[in-house]
């Protein structure tokens, strides 16, 4: 939290989920209940400009976009761990209870990089479309 200014002056810019459950080509179910989220967050510093975050073992995930008009910049997040279950929020106040309407993140493992180079419009998890 302190390397990255406590996420002030930042934003979402993506957010990736991927599942464990696939059709073969076969079209046969495969089911597995691991769900890896991949955040991409950015802010308006020179060092240390983005991050990448990634949750595993999701327990739970929440994205509220912001309504119109409204200016979705992080000012501070919430992060810490409890029962074995790592939260992030965009949100300081945000609790495991809370019912407001903040994006969220609940995950047994997280580990983040580096995602300077990533700064910008251009999408990193897919490719842009027209």
């Amino acid at each position: 939290m302190s390397m990255f200014g406590n996420f002030h002056d930042s934003c979402v810019r993506e957010v990736h989920v991927v599942t464990g459950h696939y059709v073969d080509r076969d079209l046969s179910m495969h089911v597995d209940w691991r769900t890896t989220v991949h955040m991409l967050v950015q802010r308006q510093v020179a060092e240390l400009s983005a991050i990448e975050l990634r949750f595993e073992e999701v327990v739970g995930l929440r994205v509220c976009p912001p309504p119109p008009g409204y200016e979705a910049i992080i000012f501070s997040a919430a992060f810490f761990l409890r029962d074995g279950v790592f939260y992030w929020a965009d949100n300081p106040e945000w609790t495991a209870e809370s019912s407001r309407e903040i994006s969220w993140v609940a995950a047994r493992k997280v580990s983040w990089r580096n995602a300077s180079d990533w700064l910008g419009v251009d999408l990193r998890y897919r490719e842009q479309r027209t």
